[in-house]
């Protein structure tokens, strides 16, 4: 029996999240509404990642359709379906009563709707990342989806804090404190595969150790609790955290945790530790406005639009300040490096352009961040640069971002077991009794 192909009708934002999506979808055939490429248009200009997708995807769509017209539909490669362009289609007389506003959203289901009553013989899709409009859809009889491409699995794995053995063998835990080597993990009772920079935690009685597992010598090392900078781990996933932090051969980083688990404040004391090591340490952070305001609703000029928003990383550079006295040689160290920009703090779109080599580059709220994104600034990794993304895949301001699809837990997922990758997910808040009891119960 022949294979039905489907129609896939793609939203604004599916195309600003991934804009190659539309060579995702197999044979079926792919819609764009007229009304997209109107609010794509919108978002060409500005330094944002975003507009970089806007601006890439209208090349794309011209280099698939060159001189000649969308007629039928252009042809998007072997064994693949085909890309058509919609114009409008008039309101019908269910969907004006539903929705009698002319806003972008009901256009694009105009012409959903119109696509839909045409091609009964085929199964009508409406992509989009809005969840409201998917609704929208499904209550006028047109099947809405997720973009699914690239959404995580298996979430829980990126939740799970680190491996627990009990009962592991106590002869084995003893040769950690004497064998620099390291001890085979088989030795441990750990019955699982172990993936690159795991880490442990063995117990047995009144014995326990913090270990790790070396993918190079194949072996687990005992992990040390190791001041950095004035910062002392308070747990074992701090200890965790750090030791990846500090591994020379582990080029990227993903630290997950809730609010106040310190991922931000560990990560900023590893790099002042290893200063000499990089030409310059970059902290930066999305900006993702409040409400899905416009920064251009803040009064004042850019410095004091964007302030607020670097406020937190300005904070926890404080923290550390604190743990010294502004006589000390490390205090006036931190001075001299904001002085001369090898400590720089800034929005991550500041950093577009930039060369990074020999940086050790940390992204804060790396969850509000598309895969794509996440994609663009680590391919940017000159030699010598070490990454780190740090944030709460559970406190997402991105109105088209979930646990799921957020670039954070795509970067946990997809790296895991690479040998220059290292995932801790924090579980404990340090910041305070108060702040752990209401990130817990609220």
């Amino acid at each position: 029996m022949k294979k039905v192909k489907k129609i896939f009708i793609l939203d604004t934002n599916v195309l600003l999240h991934d804009y190659k999506c539309i060579y995702n979808f197999q044979e079926n055939d792919i819609v764009i509404p007229i009304t997209v490429l109107e609010e794509l248009d919108k978002f060409k200009k500005g330094n944002d990642l975003i507009n970089y997708h806007a601006r890439e995807f209208t090349r794309e769509l011209d280099k698939i359709s060159g001189d000649t017209l969308f007629n039928g539909g252009l042809s998007l490669g072997k064994g693949m379906g085909k890309l058509s362009i919609a114009t409008g289609k008039p309101f019908s007389e269910k969907l004006f009563n539903s929705f009698p506003e002319n806003t972008p959203d009901h256009r694009i289901l105009a012409i959903a709707e119109g696509i839909f009553e045409k091609s009964k013989d085929r199964p009508v899709v409406l992509i989009t990342k809005d969840i409201n409009l998917r609704m929208k859809a499904k209550s006028l009889g047109i099947m809405s989806q997720d973009y699914e491409n690239d959404k995580v699995q298996n979430i829980a794995d990126i939740h799970k804090g680190v491996d627990v053995v009990e009962d592991a063998s106590k002869d084995a835990i003893t040769k950690l404190y004497g064998q620099f080597e390291g001890v085979p993990a088989k030795e441990f009772g750990v019955k699982k595969d172990v993936t690159a920079h795991q880490y442990f935690i063995f117990k047995n009685a009144n014995v326990s150790a913090l270990a790790h597992y070396d993918p190079f010598n194949k072996a687990i090392n005992r992990v040390e609790k190791l001041k950095t900078y004035g910062i002392e781990p308070r747990n074992a996933e701090q200890t965790f955290a750090l030791d990846a932090l500090l591994r020379p051969e582990v080029q990227l980083v993903a630290l997950t945790g809730k609010a106040g688990t310190g991922k931000t404040l560990l990560a900023l004391a590893a790099a002042l530790h290893q200063r000499k090591l990089y030409t310059q340490i970059f902290l930066a952070r999305p900006i993702v406005p409040l409400s899905n305001r416009d920064m251009g609703f803040l009064p004042g000029n850019i410095d004091e639009k964007i302030g607020p928003y670097m406020q937190p990383l300005f904070d926890n550079l404080s923290v550390i300040k604190q743990k010294f006295s502004p006589t000390s040689k490390d205090f006036i160290k931190i001075e001299e490096m904001l002085q001369t920009e090898k400590l720089v703090i800034t929005p991550l779109a500041y950093i577009r352009g930039r060369s990074l080599s020999r940086v050790f580059f940390i992204v804060d709220e790396a969850q509000n961040l598309t895969p794509h994104e996440v994609k663009t600034i680590i391919t940017r990794a000159g030699e010598g640069t070490k990454m780190i993304f740090t944030g709460d895949i559970q406190q997402i301001d991105s109105p088209y971002l979930d646990t799921k699809s957020n670039g954070l837990s795509y970067l946990a997922d997809r790296m895991r077991g690479q040998d220059i990758f290292a995932h801790v997910n924090l579980l404990k808040g340090e910041r305070s009794y108060l702040a752990d009891l209401a990130s817990n119960l609220l």
